[in-house]
């Protein structure tokens, strides 16, 4: 009999043959058995009753299995017998209806204390080819205890393999995580699947539900029921959940600590006042786009729970001044937080959050498409949080040079500043802040910043931001070589440079920022700058070799093999190097195979055409330290040498 370890999801039913291969065995059964009184509890299942003729002689069964014959009742007290392990998982292997029916008992109604079942428990083969016990990382942040983890995705998420998760894992422990996304179309998780799920692993610690529009209130009532341990819970389009469900959650799930809730549109205000009330552990908690929510919902949970949430992220809510004031007085253990698109939150409500100073001990501060973010706003964050060191502005339209700068000179603590589509920035409010912004300052990262312009400044060069290690500007098209002159001489200690999609930069911008380094430039990404020539790399070879370790020079077509044999020389540490769509040639990769102390880990070649099937025996020696090589779109490499490389490095990747 095929055992669960095997069970795949689909569909098809084993059906299983009749005890008695003669009707007159079975009626002289069936003559005992009527005269024999049944107790059955109330709390069964419902009697469903199976289709039997009678006749003088006995009766026949109507094309059925004899055990098909009976009813639920008398299956669930033989299935609660059933020791756990193979004898379990080879009954639900059956048919549909077993497996269906043993799913719908829950853990705490099988009969403990069997011998047989613990020893079975010892040598019970897993349950599903793809459950195994994982020690899970969610958010970066790495569990200390392995739990049982499955995912379901698409087609494959139904019902039927639900139930298949409930029955094979209660063996082992039960189910720790469970993450449900997309649904099949035609037999999609219902409350059915996810009450399996409940009855049959209450040990279930994170739940995440994402697109499943046949899940309602029914299912999530059987979680809080049965599963007190619930720790996370994420609702992602989840249209049929509503208050009910949440509030079910809170008062029977103590333990929840995270909860993101995302285009939910019968989720309001009631849910998250209850989770604010009866859920004393929460420590993060994340609402996007749910219509329904208002300052009545966020500005009761932040007050509720002030004491613990320390993660708090707003995106698309309909909510005022009003709860951005809350948050300022209550945050008062928030170290990250994140708003997004609150169209009517307007400058006055950011200054009270700011000003209220509650929020001491925030860390990590992200606003992205706010209308009230201004100058005036922005400084009064910085006085209010002084002990804020990571800061992104992205989409605020009305943040300007002089606000930019006031902040940098009030945020004492800011190890980071990240600015992205904040088009009334200029290139004097980037030297300003760097200069202003105290001794803390490591990374200065720039996106799509149109309103900076190469323009020399008519002043000197203020004092250098010496603690300042990364920089990256990317695809700022105004970014020219004047500024990254000055950028240069402002920064003295960078050690990571990111500087793709400059296609305006030149070699005289560029070689003043290599001389001005004095630590070593370590990872330097120049992809896209099509203007740079060989001689950028002889002096970012000669200068930083020493500590250089990765290296992009994709689309920098200018770039030939005489950069190749500079960083053959003197890159001694180089380990990741991108030359796609540069004009190197078969020369260029027999110098580099010939460097003894050159010890490339990842290589790409991707869109070289003069690299032929002549640099075929080079390749093959470097491959000794290769890990990965891509060689997509290598017009003059034929499939044939591809398919030798592919055999003699077998321990590398390769890409074609």
């Amino acid at each position: 009999m095929p055992t669960l370890v095997n069970y795949s999801g689909d569909d098809e039913i084993y059906s299983g043959g009749s005890f008695y291969t003669n009707p007159s065995d079975l009626g002289r059964l069936y003559s005992i058995v009527s005269n024999v009184d049944v107790y059955s509890p109330a709390c069964k299942r419902a009697r469903i009753s199976a289709p039997f003729l009678f006749e003088s002689s006995g009766f026949e069964q109507n094309m059925r299995p004899s055990i098909e014959v009976l009813p639920d009742e008398c299956l669930f007290e033989i299935f609660r017998r059933v020791p756990e392990g193979k004898e379990r998982s080879s009954c639900a292997s059956v048919s549909k209806k077993w497996l269906m029916l043993l799913s719908s008992i829950r853990r705490s109604e099988f009969c403990n204390g069997n011998p047989v079942a613990e020893e079975e428990k010892e040598t019970a083969a897993p349950v599903c080819n793809d459950v195994e016990m994982v020690s899970c990382e969610d958010n970066g942040e790495v569990e200390s205890d392995g739990y049982l983890t499955r995912s379901l995705e698409g087609k494959k998420a139904t019902d039927m393999r639900l139930a298949a998760i409930a029955v094979g894992t209660s063996s082992r422990g039960g189910l720790g995580k469970l993450l449900i996304r997309g649904s099949n179309s035609v037999r999609g998780v219902t409350n059915r699947g996810l009450s399996a799920i409940a009855r049959g692993c209450p040990s279930l610690r994170a739940l995440s539900l994402w697109n499943v529009p046949f899940v309602g209130d029914e299912g999530l009532f059987e979680i809080a029921k049965e599963c007190h341990l619930l720790e996370k819970l994420d609702l992602s389009n989840c249209p049929s959940i509503s208050n009910k469900g949440l509030i079910a959650i809170a008062e029977n799930c103590p333990n929840l600590s995270s909860l993101n809730i995302e285009s939910c549109s019968k989720i309001g205000n009631e849910g998250l006042q209850a989770i604010g009330k009866l859920c004393p552990r929460l420590h993060s908690i994340s609402i996007k786009d749910c219509p329904l929510l208002g300052d009545h919902g966020v500005s009761s949970l932040l007050s509720s729970a002030s004491s613990v949430l320390t993660r708090v992220k707003l995106q698309g809510l309909n909510i005022t001044d009003f709860s951005l004031a809350v948050i300022g007085h209550y945050g008062k253990a928030v170290t990250n937080l994140s708003l997004s698109v609150l169209q009517h939150v307007s400058e006055r409500g950011f200054w009270v959050m700011g000003n209220a100073q509650g929020l001491q001990k925030l860390m990590s501060l992200t606003i992205t498409s706010c209308r009230g973010i201004t100058d005036v706003s922005l400084e009064a964050i910085a006085k209010g949080s002084l002990n804020l060191k990571q800061m992104c502005l992205r989409k605020c339209c009305f943040v300007s040079d002089n606000g930019l700068v006031t902040f940098a000179k009030a945020a004492g603590s800011l190890e980071s500043l990240q600015l992205e589509e904040c088009n009334r920035i200029t290139q004097s409010g980037i030297v300003g802040a760097l200069s202003n912004c105290g001794t803390k300052l490591k990374a200065l990262s720039l996106v799509k910043c149109m309103g900076i312009k190469d323009m020399a400044l008519g002043m000197p060069v203020p004092s250098p931001c010496s603690y300042l290690r990364y920089l990256s500007i990317r695809n700022c098209p105004g970014f020219g070589s004047a500024s990254l002159a000055v950028v240069g001489k402002l920064c003295p200690q960078l050690q990571h440079v990111d500087l793709s999609g400059l296609c305006g930069i030149t070699d005289s911008g560029m070689l003043p920022l290599l001389e001005s380094c004095e630590a070593g430039l370590v990872k330097v990404n120049l992809s896209g700058c099509m203007s740079l020539t060989d001689e950028v790399v002889l002096a970012l070879a000669r200068l930083h070799g020493g500590t250089l370790e990765l290296l992009n020079l994709d689309g920098c077509r200018k770039i030939t093999d005489a950069s190749l044999v500079a960083i053959a020389e003197n890159c001694l540490f180089l380990s990741d190097l991108d030359l796609s769509n540069c004009a190197v040639t078969d020369s260029g990769i027999a110098v580099m195979s010939s460097a003894e102390q050159l010890n490339l880990q990842v290589l790409s070649l991707s869109g070289c055409s003069e690299v032929s099937n002549k640099s075929l025996p080079c390749l093959k020696k470097m491959g000794r330290t290769l890990v990965g090589l891509n060689l997509q779109k290598c017009s003059s490499i034929s499939s044939s040498t591809v398919e030798l490389l592919v055999e003699s490095l077998w321990r590398c990747d390769i890409l074609s």
